[in-house]
């Protein structure tokens, strides 16, 4: 046996495992109602036995009585009466009349007399119906009376069963019979009746545990599984599963539990990862973004410190240089903020109001950001919805400086359209630029993601416009979304659904 093997098996057997546990608390069970069962029949059996004894010598009275009687008849001086029979072993014979004249007929082995009741006891088998007239059975006399007909006494050595059978004659009672006889063969009967059963149970039990050894571990099965199972996941492989259709409801119900953990603990390690990996990415983008206005800044300070100060074109060229660099650092922290804060607390006071009167409103200053590119308004009137005005503004800008910086000045096409639906309001921003390539797509509202640098750069963007856009519309319960092709622009659309 290997060492796999025989560790397997110790833990199987092993005295605190659920399979030990329920063999043995079923088999104590069963060996518990056994024992119960034999006591019973134990109780019931004696019971039976002494009835069915009673019920015997009743009858061997009953065959025997005309002999009884011509003896009876020899004490009153009758000398050729024939020999008293008696055909219970080991039992006592006597009769006794009604002036209470006890007379013992036969007597037990070595000569053991009949024992001699109170005299009320004799009165009273007396006064029940009687059995027997001139030698034959009172057919009247039931069953019940006759099996009840017998007592126990304790002549202080040894217990004996006792009979007695009043005796009529001419429809007067002239005695009672009675006949006894030791219970100890009787209880010895009952107690080998006990002690077979008791083996037969021990046997049983033997065959129980042999049978239900199989039953037992086939029915465990299931759970063995789900430990096996749960020993690959330990080992970390969150993507296995528990399987959920072993034919055992409770097991299938707790696979299905554990499953669904599974996947919650799965998701969030996913979640937890790509945003570790997303805050990675956001210090290092963010150091890199911050790091290039303060070198740029450093640098001209530099150029002032070694004495550019006193030329006046390069002290204008550096301070225009350093202004435009400050500027784009403030807009940079500015959204850095406003990233944080949208994070935070993402909960947006919401009014309701015509989100074409905003974009109406907007429309002077758009038109001068446009410059000499082609602006087209496509507004539906009366369009109403719950939104931030202020949030809106920057929402409608951040796309329309987005699309500025991807058009051509002179040749570039911008259109915003607006139209309320019946499940919401859609706003799109629709740009004739070079388009977004589709490896792209996936990423233009991650922060600080630019699909070219030196372009944006050039403009003073840092890659978080798109993010920020995206985080307001979210707060206002809407979806944003991007489709373009190379060479042919994109367009930006905007839904509010319900809460509008």
């Amino acid at each position: 046996m290997s060492q796999k093997t025989a560790a397997r098996f110790k833990a199987i057997f092993a005295p605190n495992s659920l399979r030990t546990q329920l063999l043995s608390r079923s088999l104590l069970i069963l060996a518990v109602v056994l024992v119960l069962i034999g006591l019973f029949q134990y109780v019931f059996m004696k019971e039976v036995i002494y009835r069915n004894k009673a019920t015997s010598m009743q009858s061997q009275i009953m065959s025997i009585y005309p002999t009884i009687r011509e003896h009876l008849g020899t004490d009153q001086g009758n000398g050729d009466a024939r020999p008293l029979r008696f055909y219970i072993p080991d039992a006592e014979l006597a009769f006794i009349d009604t002036q209470g004249n006890f007379t013992a007929l036969a007597n037990g082995p070595d000569g053991i007399e009949p024992p001699v009741l109170d005299a009320q006891e004799y009165l009273d088998a007396l006064s029940r119906r009687p059995a027997l007239e001139n030698g034959q059975e009172s057919r009247q006399q039931s069953r019940a009376e006759l099996e009840s007909n017998y007592k126990l006494i304790d002549t202080g050595s040894v217990e004996k069963l006792v009979v007695l059978q009043p005796v009529v004659e001419r429809g007067l009672a002239i005695g009672v019979m009675q006949v006894s006889t030791m219970t100890g063969p009787l209880t010895e009967l009952a107690l080998r009746l006990l002690l077979t059963f008791l083996f037969l149970s021990l046997i049983a039990l033997l065959f129980a545990l042999l049978a239900f050894l199989p039953v037992l571990r086939r029915t465990l099965d299931p759970l063995s599984n789900m430990v096996d199972t749960a020993g690959q996941i330990d080992a970390g492989n969150l993507a296995r599963r528990f399987p959920t259709d072993q034919g055992q409801v409770e097991i299938d119900r707790l696979a299905e539990s554990f499953n669904g953990m599974l996947e919650r603990l799965e998701t969030s390690f996913e979640a937890e990862k790509e945003t570790k990996e997303e805050m990675r990415r956001f210090i290092s983008d963010a150091s890199h973004e911050l790091r290039t206005p303060l070198t740029s800044i450093r640098g001209f300070l530099e150029v002032l410190l070694r004495g550019a100060a006193n030329q006046p074109d390069q002290l204008h060229k550096a301070l225009n240089s350093m202004h435009s660099e400050s500027v784009r650092l403030t807009k940079l922290v500015h959204d850095l903020l406003l990233l944080t804060k949208l994070d935070r607390t993402p909960h947006i006071e919401l009014t309701e109001g015509r989100m074409d009167s905003v974009i109406r409103d907007m429309e002077p200053q758009l038109r001068i950001l446009a410059g000499s590119r082609t602006l087209e308004l496509d507004i539906e009137p009366d369009v109403i919805c719950s939104f931030e005005t202020d949030k809106m503004k920057q929402v409608i800008l951040n796309l329309f400086h987005n699309a500025v910086q991807h058009t051509d000045p002179v040749k570039g096409q911008i259109k915003i359209s607006l139209a309320a639906r019946d499940d919401g309001v859609n706003l799109s921003v629709q740009d004739n630029g070079p388009g977004i390539c589709d490896s792209h797509l996936p990423h233009v509202f991650d922060r600080f993601y630019r699909s070219d640098s030196s372009r944006t750069r050039k403009y003073g963007g840092a890659g978080l416009g798109l993010a920020i856009t995206k985080s307001i519309v979210n707060a206002h319960g809407g979806a944003i979304s991007v489709e373009s092709k190379e060479g042919e622009g994109c367009t930006f659309h905007i839904h509010f659904g319900a809460i509008c």
